[in-house]
């Protein structure tokens, strides 16, 4: 591929001037406090008529939209530079409007609760709301009849500091920790984002040396980060007991407007087919010398064919092969190369965690990883591009649908790294080129089927012990192990019983089993992706379609609607089961003489 020049660095600028210190920003954050008080006051007047109802609609939709303007630009802040102590302050501020926002957001889930139900319908099939009957009819039916006004706006208060506080501190702590390692010859001091890149390295040694200097890094900090997901958790547990919710699931479903049939139903066929998975994880590790796959040796190529691909080579080819899918896809991503909406440089002191963020107020979108050169980043700057394609997606959607289920959103970035793979697989000239591209392709699978399972198991098993109190870091650890090994089927040697703490998603605060909808995603994208080569170019438009109407309808009423797929049937995630078993056939197959 041929090598080009393009920026690494994203441009915040043109979203507002001054970084940290933006006068521009501080106007944004006045005119959130303009638009909290004038809705504050809607809300408390507010009466049961059409034009009320279409007002408060579109005050709504404008304070959302405003404020996840303000929250991405203190994230992108934060992860270019965690010890940013005015954005730190900033991301204290904003916060306190988001508490008050969500506490108008409750109560007029309680307005809409007892409005009469024949008015209710009435109101909906007003040519003005029709647009918006699943999201006010969400609203409705997730009114809170539990708590009164008082105590519902105290937890909103105490989410602040007593709750989201902690996973802001789990991400600075996981942000400033500096990890000592040998590389060819010389010591490193580098971030765990880039320690963790070292997954992939060539040299087994460095792998080895960065996975084991982890562990011990975490070893040494087990206390601390113990206490931040028993505090995590124990909030949370005692909101559930508030609002009478005895299942930790029964919010993550709902958040992700998903039955827990359908939840069931996919991970009891990925449970089915795991031999198959097992199988490669075994022929992986005979490749290596091994008897069983080491944890450490799971992301190491398993040939000698050179999967080194500077960053532009990478905006190159994803390019090229985005374009071909489709003259939006294509016009998306050259904009996000162009215009500097990725943060990609290889520099400690970075966030460990790569992300895309949303700026809906001007129409853009701003993707954060690190990129050190191989084909693997080249995935997950697929990936985040997909994220963005699904912002860039939702321009037309008004505000108040907008906000669609991580589910969804994960099948966007699913099918763009689908397309990566797909399209490296048939420019691959020897036996061996394809065999390191199955092993990326199955290095997913592993990841949504067994990895992903085991986070769900964990997660299943410490919020149920959690309910009894603390849960030592000794516990956390044999927690983690016994998911690991049921996930996995005791096929991965020597895991990392540290995952708990350095899998970001159990602190993320906005909701727990933050894992499920990745395998959705997965699955889900893998189908779609089948049925747009079938159709070519043309099927771009069904694609966006499916993508706009996702932050206003259920995912069994979107797949039927889009697809015509029943996802509560074993049927429908065995089609797309069966495509990853095909890979891991093809890839026995090509290694069979290996």
């Amino acid at each position: 591929m041929e090598k080009l020049s393009y920026s690494e660095v994203w441009n915040l600028d043109k979203v507002f001037r001054g970084g940290s210190k933006s006068n521009q920003f501080l106007v944004h954050i006045e005119q959130l406090e303009t638009l909290t008080h004038e809705l504050e006051g809607f809300v408390n007047s507010f009466t049961d008529s059409t034009n009320e109802m279409v007002n408060l609609v579109g005050k709504m939709g404008n304070m959302r939209l405003n404020l996840t303007q303000a929250n991405s630009f203190i994230t992108c802040l934060l992860a270019q530079n965690p010890k940013d102590q005015d954005a730190a302050s900033l991301r204290g501020i904003v916060g306190q409007k988001e508490a008050r926002f969500e506490k108008v957001i409750a109560k007029v889930k309680k307005k809409l609760s007892n409005i009469d139900e024949g008015v209710w319908s009435k109101l909906l099939e007003t040519k003005e709301l029709e647009g918006y009957k699943f999201i006010l009819n969400e609203w409705r039916e997730n009114a809170d009849s539990h708590l009164s006004e008082g105590e519902s706006s105290l937890i909103s208060d105490l989410m602040v500091d007593g709750y989201h506080a902690w996973g802001h501190f789990y991400k600075d702590l996981i942000s400033n920790i500096n990890v000592k390692i040998w590389i060819d010859g010389k010591e490193e001091n580098i971030s765990v984002g880039q320690a963790i890149n070292l997954r992939s390295h060539h040299c087994e040694e460095v792998r080895k040396e960065a996975h084991y200097s982890l562990e011990s890094i975490w070893k040494e900090k087990e206390e601390l980060f113990a206490k931040v997901i028993n505090h995590i958790a124990g909030f949370r547990i005692k909101v559930h007991n508030k609002h009478g919710i005895k299942n930790a699931l029964e919010r993550p479903l709902k958040k992700n407007r998903m039955k827990e049939e359908t939840l069931n139903t996919m991970w009891s066929v990925i449970n089915t087919y795991k031999q198959p998975f097992s199988k490669y994880l075994d022929r992986k590790a005979e490749m290596m010398g091994d008897s069983s796959m080491k944890s450490y040796n799971f992301w190491a190529p398993v040939t000698n064919v050179n999967q080194e691909v500077h960053y532009g080579e990478a905006v190159t080819f994803i390019t090229e092969h985005f374009s071909q899918f489709g003259n939006e896809l294509g016009s998306f991503v050259k904009e996000a190369f162009d215009e500097g909406w990725i943060e990609a440089e290889d520099r400690p002191n970075k966030s460990a965690v790569p992300f895309c963020a949303s700026f809906p107020a001007t129409g853009e979108s701003r993707l954060f990883m690190t990129y050190s050169g191989s084909f693997m980043e080249m995935l997950t700057l697929g990936h985040e591009l997909g994220h963005g394609f699904h912002n860039y997606a939702m321009k037309s959607v008004d505000s108040l649908n907008k906000g669609y289920p991580i589910s969804i959103a994960e099948t966007a970035s699913t099918f763009c790294e689908a397309i990566i793979l797909d399209a490296s697989m048939r420019k691959a000239n020897t036996k061996e080129e394809k065999i390191a591209i199955l092993d990326e392709k199955l290095k997913r699978s592993i990841m949504n089927f067994m990895n992903i399972h085991s986070r769900f198991l964990f997660e299943q098993s410490f919020y149920e012990e959690r309910k009894g109190g603390i849960v030592s870091p000794e516990r956390l650890n044999q927690l983690m192990e016994e998911s690991i090994n049921e996930a996995y089927e005791g096929s991965l040697d020597q895991p990392s019983i540290y995952s708990w703490i350095w899998t970001p998603h159990y602190y993320i605060t906005q909701s727990p089993f933050y894992n499920f909808p990745y395998t959705f995603g997965y699955l889900f994208a893998l189908g779609i992706y089948a049925k747009a080569k079938e159709k070519g170019l043309e099927f771009e438009e069904d694609y966006l379609n499916l993508l706009r109407d996702s932050g206003s309808m259920s995912l069994e009423g979107l797949v039927m609607k889009h697809i015509g797929e029943d996802i509560t049937s074993k049927e429908f995630w065995e089609k797309g089961m069966e495509l990853c078993v095909k890979d891991v056939e093809e890839f026995l197959d090509l290694t069979s003489e290996n």
